[in-house]
């Protein structure tokens, strides 16, 4: 049986608890998923440093999973917009049962192979694509399809599972393993095992965004303005950045349609918009590139 299925010894009478240990008991029990994404640090750095290249070739980030892992794909892939100025097209989610499965179960949607290996293919995944598979059994056949039809197409390989030895670990370019072990209700991987996922991914992708230039120092430099909040973060975060005033952030910021890594570059360097565009084209995007005499 494996580690995820496995009854939790420490708790054989849960249903029995009251409410206050029965929460407890919940929440004490997701520190093994930090403890399993630290256990596997060097893995996501490995990660990481592969997938590098081929962004900067031009390639995507294709999630792929069913269920809950699926859905933390997906996830993922829809934060990098707003947070990192992500192209949408560049991040592309993957779930057995497709669309229908964002909301509900589709049931036996994880059991073909096939139907993985025809939506890489649908998808048309190259050799400068980046395919994230995730399953907590990691075993998955739709995920297993998926991988290897990805790999013949030569894309980047990562399996992340929550299970040693598990098949799409070890057959992936790059297996990260999250061994979280049994859960405190029997096989329910949506809790300590799907957190250690999103606890890997968000590791993952923002540490390939910050090598990518997307974050300058600590700030998000590189968000989509896509609403009122965001749009008084890129004047805090061009104030903060630059030591500028509120008058210079807005005004600066309102010439470069809100693209604070422009905005700061502008300020810094007391040129024009179109002088700091240059710089940062110049520096592939980097700030601190751009800055430098």
């Amino acid at each position: 049986m494996l580690n995820t299925e496995q009854p939790s010894p420490a708790h054989p009478g849960l249903d029995e608890y009251s409410t206050e240990d029965l929460v407890a008991a919940l929440i004490d029990d997701q520190h093994g998923a930090l403890d399993a994404v630290r256990a596997a640090a060097a893995s996501i750095s490995v990660a990481v440093t592969a997938a590098v290249p081929r962004m900067r070739a031009g390639g995507r980030l294709i999630y792929v999973g069913a269920g809950t892992s699926g859905r933390l794909g997906l996830l993922d892939s829809v934060e990098l917009r707003p947070t990192f100025s992500w192209p949408r097209e560049r991040a592309v989610a993957l779930l057995a049962g497709g669309q229908d499965a964002i909301y509900q179960a589709v049931e036996g949607a994880e059991d073909s192979p096939e139907r993985g290996a025809a939506d890489i293919g649908a998808t048309d995944v190259g050799a400068n694509d980046v395919v994230v598979l995730i399953a907590a059994s990691g075993s998955t056949p739709y995920v297993r399809g998926a991988l290897s039809a990805a790999r013949e197409r030569g894309a980047l390989t990562i399996g992340i599972v929550n299970n040693p030895n598990a098949p799409i670990a070890t057959e992936s370019d790059v297996g990260i393993t999250l061994d979280t072990g049994s859960e405190a209700i029997s096989g329910s991987t949506r809790l300590k095992a799907g957190t250690a996922q999103k606890i890997a991914l968000n590791a993952f992708s923002t540490a390939l965004m910050v090598r990518l230039h997307r974050v300058f120092g600590n700030l998000m430099v590189d968000v989509t303005a896509t609403n009122t909040k965001l749009l008084e973060r890129t004047i805090r975060l061009t104030m903060h950045a630059t030591g500028c005033d509120e008058a210079t952030a807005r005004d600066t910021l309102a010439a470069c349609q809100h693209r604070v890594k422009v905005a700061i570059v502008a300020i810094l360097r007391n040129t024009n918009v179109d002088e700091a565009v240059r710089r940062l084209e110049a520096a592939h995007g980097s700030v601190r590139a751009a800055l430098a005499d």
